[in-house]
C-alpha cells in the first residue's frame, strides 16, 4: 500500500480532514474520500456505513485507495472487477 493511501484512509477512518496530491478527505455530516475531485467513498458515522464507487474511473489508483478501507477488497480479472469476491460494476455499494 502506498504511503498516501495509508495516510488518506487513516484520516478517513478517524474522521479527520486530509489533503495530499490528488486525494482529499472531508468531514462534515459524513466523511468523504475524493480522488482527482471524484467522490469515491462516504462513511456515515451515525449509521456506521461505508459506501464506495469507482466514480466511473476503474483505475489502479482508485482501486488502491478503496482497498485501503476496512472491508474492501477489489481485484480485477480479465477486465471484470470484483468487490470482496463478487462481480462489481463500480456503482455505489455499501461494504
Amino acid at each position: 500500500m502506498r504511503k498516501i493511501t495509508q495516510l488518506a484512509t487513516d484520516a478517513f477512518m478517524r474522521a479527520q480532514p486530509f489533503r495530499m496530491s490528488n486525494t482529499v478527505v472531508t468531514c462534515e455530516d459524513d466523511v468523504r474520500l475524493y480522488l482527482h475531485g471524484n467522490l469515491i467513498a462516504v462513511w456515515n458515522c451515525i449509521l456506521g456505513t461505508i459506501k464506495i464507487t469507482d466514480a466511473g474511473w476503474p483505475t489502479m489508483t482508485t482501486k488502491e485507495r478503496l482497498n485501503g478501507l476496512p472491508g474492501v477488497h477489489i481485484q480485477q480479472k480479465s477486465g471484470q472487477m470484483y468487490l470482496n469476491g463478487e462481480k462489481w460494476s463500480g456503482e455505489w455499494t455499501e461494504v
